[in-house]
């Protein structure tokens, strides 16, 4: 019967989803029913500085975001998918390069350009040139906002892009032949058939920006500019885990609710249909004179939010001041030795014994992480894809989808509740690498698990069902046809998890320890005690990771078996 089978594969997937999804979310909120830390967060004398404020500013920054990524990532989606813009495949690979960018390396280039003396220690560039740069422009809501655009207009771009690669280009001719302008064929035609896609975008961008941790954490905490993930960690950090715990859920809430009201707004759209039965033809607008100017904005937007940045970084990682990053360089702050007379006798990231072991374990990380997250995703894809167990196999989409709802720092703080400290015959966990494993593998299934759907749903049910007839076992036909098959597939999609593993800090920075270092934390601990120069380099070295992982999973999407 293929019903027991069927059944013993779901419940194989669904208890580990339970013990990564389920049980860290039930355990935060159980911490803290019956707790004076609600009180305390919300209408005490502490609740303004605690909590209101820090939501205002996680608001401004939620919705600037969705706002600002929306217009970029729009922009961009049009001019690659819809005109004859010249250069549109660099420009559309140009417009994803900021997924491979953690937020942290953009607000520490940020910080290269326009730091000024508030904070002591070296300043920016600009300083060095004679401009010292007002607060407002080195510190607070403004840079943070930038930052924050910057790295998730990638994100509405792939979605908006996608969607008008699938629009039927016979409207947007028919109104061109009548004589419409542009204009006119843009707001009228274009942007309403499109609105689903701009909806999901922007809601993304919003719960993405108001979990972020990094950026607020390195642009906001020198001027007392606090978010709701800001806080949290510092409550955490402060050992008020309690009130921490009321702000990870209160994070949680508004995450979800702006995404809820996102796809409230699209059901029984059908006003919306853009793909029938008829075959589509993609038509593409004709700019004019029109066609390099915007092709050059759009390529000073890419230098600006995206190869700009990295430069700066790695000539603030050569350069001996901060206010002078393009002269004197040397390799220092890489492969020196300690020197009292240089960076008060730090060596360099190369030869100190606390940066190689991050890196061995931040990589070890990511490759577990990958292969853990990549088994899970291809067995829940299995469950997903076959015949369903209705609430079983609906629980298993619902578990494997959530963590993408949930903010990376509450999603820490809930895995300290749960197995930080210990229960029954489980062990603490608190400062292993086993802890950062789980919580990460954890916040990684919904990506896996999507790109397992998309993979094994390209394999043909026949030729399953021919190896089942002939008496082979589920696991038999697992390892010799499923797994072979997707194997390209399955392998980009671990080395895109493992990007995201090596540049994550959100996650980490509440599972850190001394004894389980990690580069994205060094990095911001760096940047935090005033070493810029180690923390850039470090940087470096993981934009350096990210990318050549980046580019091979790319190449084996690109190739066919």
């Amino acid at each position: 019967m293929i019903l027991p089978k069927r059944l013993g594969l779901t419940l194989v997937v669904l208890v580990p989803l339970i013990l990564l999804v389920a049980a860290p979310l039930l355990s935060i909120l159980g911490q803290t029913l019956g707790s004076a830390a609600w009180s305390d967060v919300l209408v005490s004398r502490l609740s303004r500085n605690l909590t209101w404020e820090p939501l205002g500013n996680t608001m401004i920054l939620g919705l600037g975001t969705a706002i600002g990524s929306l217009l970029i990532g729009g922009f961009f989606a049009w001019l690659v998918v819809m005109t004859d813009v010249p250069l549109a495949r660099t420009l559309g690979v140009l417009a994803t390069l900021p997924f491979m960018i953690p937020s942290f390396a953009t607000a520490l280039a940020w910080s290269s350009l326009f730091r000024n003396s508030r904070t002591g220690g070296s300043t920016g560039m600009l300083a060095g040139l004679g401009f010292d740069s007002p607060d407002w422009l080195a510190w607070g809501l403004l840079p943070t906002l930038f930052v924050l655009i910057a790295q998730y207009y990638a994100l509405v771009f792939t979605v908006v892009a996608a969607a008008l690669a699938s629009l039927n280009g016979d409207a947007v001719e028919a109104a061109e032949m009548s004589g419409a302008p542009r204009r006119r064929i843009l707001l009228g035609i274009v942007l309403p058939m499109v609105t689903p896609a701009l909806l999901a975008g922007a809601s993304l961008a919003f719960a993405a920006a108001v979990s972020n941790f990094a950026a607020p954490a390195l642009m906001g905490l020198p001027v007392r500019m606090q978010t709701l993930s800001t806080r949290l960690f510092g409550m955490i950090e402060i050992g008020q885990a309690e009130r921490g715990y009321v702000l990870a859920i209160l994070l949680i809430l508004v995450s979800a609710a702006l995404l809820g009201v996102g796809n409230r707004l699209l059901v029984g759209r059908r006003s919306f249909a853009t793909i029938s039965g008829k075959g589509a033809r993609r038509h593409r607008m004709k700019l004019g004179r029109a066609r390099w100017p915007l092709c050059c904005t759009a390529l000073a937007i890419c230098f600006v939010t995206t190869l700009g940045p990295i430069l700066l970084l790695v000539a603030a990682s050569l350069a001996p001041q901060g206010s002078a990053l393009f002269s004197d360089w040397t390799l220092q702050f890489w492969t020196g030795a300690a020197d009292p007379d240089f960076a008060r006798g730090q060596a360099g990231i190369f030869r100190n014994p606390q940066i190689v072991k991050a890196l061995v374990i931040t990589l070890g990380l990511g490759v577990a992480v990958a292969v853990a997250a990549v088994i899970l995703g291809v067995l829940a894809a299995l469950v997903l894809t076959g015949p369903r167990i209705r609430v079983l196999t609906e629980t298993v989409n619902q578990l494997s989808f959530l963590p993408m709802l949930l903010p990376g720092i509450a999603f820490g703080a809930a895995f300290i509740v749960l197995y930080g400290a210990g229960f029954g015959p489980v062990p603490g966990l608190y400062g292993t690498p086993l802890l950062l494993g789980l919580a990460l593998t954890a916040a990684s299934l919904p990506f896996a698990v999507q790109t397992g759907r998309a993979t094994v749903a390209q394999i043909a049910g026949d030729i399953d069902e021919a190896a089942r007839m002939t008496g082979a076992s589920f696991q038999r036909r697992l390892v010799a046809i499923t797994l072979p098959l997707a194997s390209r597939g399955l392998i980009a999609g671990a080395l895109l998890v493992f990007v995201n593993v090596v540049g994550d800090l959100a996650i980490v920075a509440l599972l850190y320890t001394p004894d389980t270092p990690v580069l994205s934390v060094l990095s911001y601990r760096y940047a935090s005690d005033g070493f810029q120069q180690f923390a850039n380099a470090i940087t470096v070295v993981i934009l350096a990771i990210s990318v050549a992982a980046t580019a091979l999973a790319q190449l084996l999407k690109g190739r066919r078996p």
